[in-house]
């Protein structure tokens, strides 16, 4: 138990615990090994708790559905990852797997989330800044994966304002909308269009009308 004490002690986020805290800590933490190439855990699956490599290396990744893969982190050795559904909530926003022979020790959430007890602000900005950061990973996905339209798509639906019939997107001008999906005027231009022909929008002058939601989708 010493030697894993000791291991905790010099992750970031313990470092500044006491011993009899860390001590707590190491009583609920769990230990895993797999080989090269065996799979932690999958996008989507529900969160086990924050994990840290002992020993090798992980591979924190996000897959389309044509199998393409997108790496997010390699984890060494003391790098900790899973943050987001930790303190977040959700479900794991991405898939990891072992680059060789691993060790890891995985802390269940609950205790992670016990150590913010005394500070329900700190937990507060917490939980915000991992959305903001699950956020940030889509974002990633969509510029890995998606085409063009594809992210304009999203974008135009996040923006409607919910209401009855058509919903009007905030008005932006068609660089503002390429600098946000990562692309040029241009491209965002044919975009647009092909969303209309396809009936999801309606361009009308500098207004754009959501029309059916679930082509955007």
């Amino acid at each position: 138990m010493s030697s894993l004490t000791d291991f905790l002690g010099s992750v970031p986020y313990f470092s500044s615990l006491s011993k009899e805290e860390i001590g707590r800590i190491a009583k609920e933490t769990l230990e895993r090994t797999f080989g090269r190439g065996e799979v932690l855990f999958l996008e989507g699956e529900p969160c086990q708790g924050l994990y840290v490599v002992k020993t090798g290396r992980v591979r924190i990744f996000k897959s389309s559905p044509e199998g393409r893969e997108q790496v997010l982190l390699t984890a060494g050795a003391g790098t900790t990852f899973n943050e987001v559904p930790v303190f977040g909530g959700g479900e794991n926003p991405a898939s990891a797997s072992a680059l060789e022979a691993t060790t890891v020790y995985i802390i269940p959430e609950e205790t992670m989330l016990s150590l913010l007890d005394g500070c329900p602000a700190a937990r507060t900005i917490i939980k915000l800044f991992a959305g903001r950061l699950r956020h940030l990973t889509g974002v990633v996905e969509d510029l890995s994966f998606r085409s063009v339209v594809s992210r304009l798509a999203r974008l135009l639906l996040d923006l409607a304002v919910a209401q009855e019939g058509s919903a009007p997107v905030p008005r932006l001008t068609q660089e503002e909308m390429a600098t946000m999906v990562g692309s040029v005027r241009d491209v965002v231009g044919r975009a647009l269009r092909t969303l209309e022909k396809a009936g999801a929008i309606k361009l009308e002058g500098q207004r754009l009308l959501v029309i059916d939601p679930e082509k955007l989708k």
